[in-house]
């Protein structure tokens, strides 16, 4: 019997936009000794958090508050904007499903840098949109220009840029970003992912203006608040484009505790603000590394740095031997961006071990 699916997915083919470290030493038989592929924080979470959940675990059994209203509370001061310029969701991962089905229809064009943030085109193809893919810069970072242009010639519904930007680490400036929304077509919705927005440089993010309804903003707690596992992400935008997630989200999707654990992270920003610190520190050391070791690096304002093996084919084969090292770590699966290893900031000892490890992968 042939399962009966719909239209869009029949055809669409079977992908996973991440193999997870977990699929990876399953197939493998072991454990990795390292793991700094996923950009996860390895500097722990907040004892508030940690005391948070604790003591909320003894309210487990109930289901969590659909509406999320201390957590988007406390967001609403945190960024001096009503509680009506808040939705929060599944990670930022859930968020951008919501977007992509509230905005754009079977067929759409939909606009992003070729070899970006990969969940979000998943999320594209699974509801039927169009991907038109512009290319990164000669030197690694997104086009600003190119990408709003594409926008336009095609008359794209969505506009996706991530900044700081995933993979590469490049950072566009409030000039940059300005220049995108002034050209943008006024039928588009901009779709600003600022994932990495605690590492990108002081005062340099756009200033947040909730009054366009095309603009939307996403944040995440899983870099500097160390709560990847917990899935909470939120998005800030104008009050007519929150109420249009409101029609679609799922509104039990983040969970008690992890709304529990994402409120308590905002009461500490001196454990925020020591993370922040400690990625700046980690980066300076791979850059020295990278000059050690005679292989550029790009610079990056995240959690990671990427480090130019020259060509992908170089990228693979160290790949495979730091994994053969129990390393596990990434690469971008797009040329040219496909010549980079990108490597997320770990605690001291999990960097020297790593400059060991990758040192002796390079010399094999």
């Amino acid at each position: 019997m042939t399962l009966p699916l719909g239209k869009i997915l029949s055809a669409v083919p079977a992908m996973t936009p991440f193999v997870g470290p977990e699929t990876i030493e399953r197939r493998r038989g072991r454990g990795f000794r390292l793991r700094l592929g996923a950009n996860e924080s390895n500097f722990g979470v907040s004892p508030k958090v940690k005391a948070a959940i604790a003591e909320g675990a003894e309210g487990a059994n109930w289901y969590c508050d659909p509406e999320h209203f201390e957590l988007r509370t406390k967001l609403a001061a945190k960024h001096d904007v009503e509680i009506g310029n808040l939705v929060v969701g599944e990670g930022i991962d859930g968020l951008l499903g919501v977007i992509v089905r509230a905005f754009a229809d079977p067929g759409d064009t939909v606009v992003t840098s070729a070899g970006a943030y990969p969940t979000f085109n998943y999320h594209v193809i699974g509801y039927g949109g169009r991907l038109e893919f512009v290319p990164y810069t000669a030197d690694s970072g997104n086009d600003a220009q190119a990408l709003v242009e594409a926008a336009r010639l095609g008359d794209a519904k969505l506009l996706y840029l991530s900044n700081p930007d995933n993979p590469t680490g490049s950072f566009l400036d409030t000039k940059a970003v300005a220049h995108i929304l002034e050209r943008l077509p006024e039928r588009c919705v901009f779709v600003l992912d600022e994932a990495y927005a605690e590492f990108a440089p002081p005062g340099r993010l756009p200033p947040l203006d909730t009054s366009d309804p095309r603009v939307i903003r996403l944040r995440t707690f899983s870099k500097a608040h160390g709560l990847a596992g917990m899935r909470v992400g939120y998005a800030l935008a104008a009050p007519e484009t929150i109420a249009a997630f409101d029609k679609i989200r799922l509104h039990f999707g983040v969970g008690r505790l992890s709304q529990i654990a994402a409120a308590a992270a905002l009461e500490d920003s001196d454990f925020e603000s020591a993370v922040v610190h400690e990625v700046e520190a980690g980066r300076r050391d791979y850059e020295e590394l990278g000059r050690a070791l005679n292989l550029a690096t790009l610079r990056s304002h995240t959690n990671f740095v990427p480090f130019d093996l020259e060509t992908g084919a170089r990228a693979a084969q160290i790949l495979e031997r730091l994994e053969a090292r129990d390393v596990f770590v990434r690469r971008p699966g797009v040329a040219p961006l496909d010549r980079f290893v990108r490597v997320s900031v770990g605690t001291v000892p999990e960097r020297a071990a790593f400059a060991d490890l990758f040192r002796d992968a390079l010399r094999d």
